[in-house]
């Protein structure tokens, strides 16, 4: 698991003012004209080139610090050439922003969230917090071009109202070619208006995941803890599509969701078949899972049945099916084709019981926070007569 937030220690007169966002690179023969905007990141005790902004030094320097240098966490040894960071107003706080090398980066817009989930794994926080969207502005135009794809959460972005239109054309006009997916509950998107002004922007490679948790309203309203949030999920889902926006139905399978995995797939396949993709994911024992784990944790060797029937009914309807946050080992093998490796590189693991295993490549692994538990059925695969057999 990768540390993306640490403090950081000023080693010398800092003379830029408020948040500090900058691109970094470890390129001591960089253009020199260019280099003013850039921070200068400092692997080894080599002398260190001129010219720019700020430093970032790995190791305490052997010789004074310039103008604008901090001193690293340890435990921030991954950043590279095209990395985005942030420095708070306070100097002793660091997170970096975006990675180039990862297929893995996003942006929390905010805390506040018009739901409850059960199993929310960023419980929301009412405080203001819409410096976030600054950030988010001054980071986009730094990433780089070739950047594959982007993600958008919450907390709920739509509370932004048009501040998240802004951001999303920001992605469009500097990042053309980045496929850009946000996670949101729906709810606001039942303003047909506000749903219109987002397909407007015509982003080109836009995805929204919306969570459904069931077919019948009662559950889906207990599980993210708000009445009505069916019949606004439902409308919103409705209205984006009919705008043109593409839209993922998110299913996160636990005990009060797992049962009618069937009946929500039958569902989908009547009402919603416009719909791109529907992803059935495992539980994170993050936020809210972990203070309500015993009304949610089912084993998920336990719900492969209801799993297989829920995939088979949406496949055969030509709906495109991904299974999220699953050990391939407790998986039945029919669904092994939609699969996906889906946790994010800075947060993913896999357990002792893994190391030994031909197939770690292909098998999405667990969270970090997994430890906390996981299924009993953990076994890994072995090569036998060049096939791939469970021990």
């Amino acid at each position: 698991m990768l540390k993306l937030s640490s403090n950081v220690q000023p080693l010398n007169d800092i003379t830029e003012s408020g948040t500090i966002i900058r691109r970094i690179t470890d390129n001591p023969n960089y253009v020199s004209a260019l280099r003013s905007n850039e921070y200068f990141y400092q692997r080894n005790g080599r002398p260190l080139p001129a010219g720019f902004g700020g430093y970032l030094f790995a190791t305490p320097p052997t010789a004074p610090a310039p103008l604008n240098s901090f001193l690293l966490d340890p435990e921030i040894t991954y950043l590279g050439h095209g990395d985005v960071i942030r420095i708070g107003p306070d100097r002793k706080s660091f997170r970096a922003l975006y990675r180039r090398k990862s297929p893995h980066n996003a942006f929390l817009l905010t805390e506040r969230c018009n739901n409850f989930c059960l199993m929310c794994s960023q419980p929301p926080k009412p405080h203001d917090d819409s410096y976030i969207i600054d950030n988010v502005l001054r980071t986009i135009p730094l990433m780089s071009q070739e950047t594959p794809a982007i993600g958008l959460t919450g907390g709920e972005p739509t509370l932004l109202g048009p501040a998240l239109v802004k951001i999303v054309q920001s992605l469009k006009s500097h990042l053309p070619s980045t496929g850009v997916h946000m996670l949101s509950n729906g709810r606001n998107f039942k303003d047909l208006a506000f749903a219109k002004t987002l397909a407007d922007v015509r982003h080109p490679d836009l995805m929204i995941g919306i969570p459904l948790y069931s077919d019948i309203s009662s559950i889906h309203d207990y599980v993210v803890q708000a009445d009505g949030a069916y019949d606004d999920t439902l409308r919103g889902i409705i209205n984006l599509k009919s705008l043109g926006v593409k839209v993922e139905i998110r299913v996160v399978i636990h005990q009060a969701t797992y049962s009618r995995l069937p009946d929500l797939a039958r569902f989908v396949r009547r009402n919603l078949t416009f719909v791109d993709q529907v992803a059935l994911m495992g539980l994170e024992m993050m936020g809210f899972t972990k203070f309500n784990l015993e009304k949610l944790w089912i084993d998920p060797k336990d719900y492969q049945p209801q799993l297989v029937e829920a995939a088979e009914i949406l496949d055969q309807a030509r709906i495109r099916v991904s299974i999220y946050n699953h050990q391939l080992c407790v998986l039945d093998p029919r669904l092994y084709p939609f699969n996906r490796k889906s946790i994010s590189d800075w947060k993913n693991e896999y357990m002792p019981e893994c190391a030994p295993c031909a197939r770690k490549t292909d098998c999405g692994g667990f969270f970090a926070s997994a430890t906390l538990r996981y299924s009993k059925h953990i076994t890994p695969f072995t090569a036998v007569n060049d096939a791939i057999a469970c021990q």
